[in-house]
């Protein structure tokens, strides 16, 4: 009997699980190599190695961070925006010195970035998910900056580097996750003329990063309903201000009777939408048809025609 054939075969749910973790880990953290995800993997209790991820990678065309990182943009219809600013200088330089290789170069075009020059790609970004995971599934008081430091694969000085305080920390979470929404919120609307769609649109994007977005859209999304912990409140409450104030200037534009309170408008369909993380269900309605019902049923009403 051969090596393979001792190897116990997983099974097909197995599979597939750990080919979505793979997937969602390219997404979130394309700065990660195949070792880091693989130990990620494993801690989960999915059992797969370093070729393993580097074989699934190799399926979908991910197995360089610079094909991680063009998908990543490619998701945000290729917005390099969406990208931290060492993950952009990373893909640039990391383009430029494959267009180097292959000799696509124009004469005058600067050719002194060797790809062992490349700048690594975001630490920063690694510790941001690793804390937002943690808040998130422990909560923040709970969770220490030895577990983050461990969750991220670094030592705790590491961390400090780059993070005074574990409260400097969950605030720069919610930064990014805060600037990520409402870049992804400009994405979805720019082009859209009618008010009524682009605020589905936008509580689309809402509802999206809440159930099924990054670890720190999820907690950015779950902070937005945060009102029993007034110290944590405190500290992210000048992004969540400012996040309103583009709900506030959405509602603004909509044609609503002189009478309506555009105030008691904006509270009530954030308060619903805030909630939906607790009672969703993947497999049934969509982040968009749920945005869609929501605000057609504050719309058009709901009372139906009285039977006979």
């Amino acid at each position: 009997m051969n090596q393979a054939e001792n190897q116990p075969v997983l099974a097909t749910e197995q599979v597939n699980a750990v080919e979505a973790e793979i997937l969602r880990l390219a997404r979130e953290l394309p700065e990660l190599g195949q070792a880091a995800v693989a130990t990620r993997l494993q801690r989960a209790g999915l059992q797969i190695s370093a070729s393993g991820v580097r074989y699934i990678w190799q399926k979908y065309g991910l197995e360089t961070a610079v094909k991680r990182l063009q998908a990543l943009a490619a998701e945000n219809a290729g917005c390099l925006e969406s990208l931290t600013l060492n993950q952009r200088r990373y893909l640039e330089r990391g383009l430029l010195s494959t267009r180097l290789a292959q000799g696509e170069l124009a004469e005058d075009e600067p050719a002194n970035l060797p790809e062992s020059e490349l700048e690594p790609l975001d630490r920063q970004r690694i510790i941001l998910n690793a804390a937002a995971e943690l808040f998130s599934t422990q909560g923040f008081d709970r969770t220490t900056i030895r577990d983050i430091a461990s969750q991220a694969g670094l030592l705790p000085g590491s961390v400090y580097h780059y993070f005074s305080s574990k409260e400097e920390l969950y605030m720069a979470v919610h930064q990014e996750g805060f600037r990520s929404v409402m870049l992804q919120m400009r994405l979805a609307t720019h082009e859209v003329s009618d008010p009524w769609e682009r605020l589905k649109r936008a509580f689309t994007v809402h509802i999206n990063g809440m159930v099924g977005g990054s670890a720190i859209d999820r907690l950015t999304g779950h902070s937005l309903a945060l009102t029993g912990h007034p110290r944590l409140l405190d500290m992210i409450r000048a992004d969540r201000d400012a996040y309103e104030d583009v709900i506030k200037a959405l509602i603004a534009q909509l044609p609503l009777k002189p009478a309506v309170n555009r105030t008691l408008l904006r509270l009530q369909l954030l308060g619903a939408m805030n909630w939906v993380y607790v009672w969703y269900h993947e497999g049934k309605l969509s982040p968009e048809q749920i945005s869609e019902q929501m605000i057609d049923m504050l719309r058009l009403g709901v009372e139906g025609q009285a039977q006979a």
